[in-house]
């Protein structure tokens, strides 16, 4: 079992944080919010800490997952930050999507250090973090990988390298921009059935199985049925992720299209009070049209 910290306990990181000590892994964890941290340790056992400098002293594995650039750059980096207190060797693993510009500084930082640093970014949302079922898609040495895959597994259903630094975030990017589309997609489905007159579950009872079938068709077409986006990941935090997408596209000279557009809707949602409603609520942009 490894000694670890955990920095940031949002609606991800609280439980993978939990993940890793119920696999019976040292854990310490810090968050902005000490409250939280302290709600986490009461529940899960393990140590808090007060900066990212004291919780990752002395730790094999230090674990990330925080807001955006900024936010990494503050846990890790200066006097406080996480790099100042790991011990030479030592794995910072970071869950945080973020630009490949920060995980080039990250990862160069860290190596200034006689660190290791793996990107790693996740998908499969709030409840695949507390079922410990996420996908990790991750960039960095590869035996710093290694080293790290046995602990991320504590929360993980597939953890995989793409290749160097900043290979995880790129692939976290092709993930944004295919679940963009795929959601634009069954929005117009299901408003279609709707405006045609038909019953949008027995629809989907009977295309889900063939090619037009989908995880957020699976798992989301209930709810957006219904009217109902309290759950899953924010719009905020979309636009966010896509706004990394659309700006790296620029810098490698890929088209994306389709994704420029759908950022623009979900700007919209946005601008309907959405900015929290999760990400399938693109389908109440449609019906809002109607109006």
């Amino acid at each position: 079992m490894a000694k670890t910290a955990f920095l940031g306990l949002g609606v991800m990181g609280y439980p993978m944080a939990g993940h890793l000590a119920a696999a019976g892994h040292e854990v310490r964890v810090y968050n902005r919010t000490t409250a939280k941290a302290e709600a986490w340790v009461a529940a899960h056992g393990g140590t808090l800490a007060t900066t990212p400098v004291e919780a990752a002293a002395g730790a094999e594995f230090v674990m990330t997952c925080v807001g955006n650039d900024d936010d990494l750059r503050a846990v890790c980096t200066g006097p406080n930050g996480a790099f100042a207190g790991m011990d030479p060797g030592a794995v910072l693993v970071d869950h945080t999507t973020v630009s490949s510009q920060v995980t080039a500084e990250m990862d160069a930082a860290a190596r200034g250090s006689g660190l290791s640093f793996v990107d790693a970014p996740i998908s499969g949302g709030q409840a695949g973090a507390e079922s410990g079922q996420l996908v990790v898609m991750c960039g960095g040495e590869e035996d710093a990988y290694d080293r790290a895959e046995p602990v991320i597994g504590s929360y993980a259903k597939l953890c995989r390298r793409l290749g160097g630094s900043g290979a995880g975030q790129m692939t976290k990017m092709v993930n944004q921009i295919c679940i963009a589309g795929l959601l634009q997609g069954l929005s117009e489905g299901l408003h279609f059935a709707e405006k045609a007159g038909l019953d949008g579950r027995a629809v989907v009872e009977v295309i889900g199985g063939g090619a037009a079938g989908s995880w957020q068709m699976e798992n989301r077409h209930a709810t957006m049925l219904a009217d109902r986006f309290d759950h899953g990941f924010a719009v905020d935090w979309m636009r966010k992720d896509l706004g990394i997408c659309l700006k790296t596209a620029d810098e490698t000279g890929a088209a994306l299209p389709v994704t420029a557009l759908v950022d623009q809707f979900y700007k919209e949602v946005q601008s309907m009070g959405g900015a929290r409603w999760d990400t399938s609520s693109l389908i109440k942009r449609l019906r809002a049209l109607e109006g």
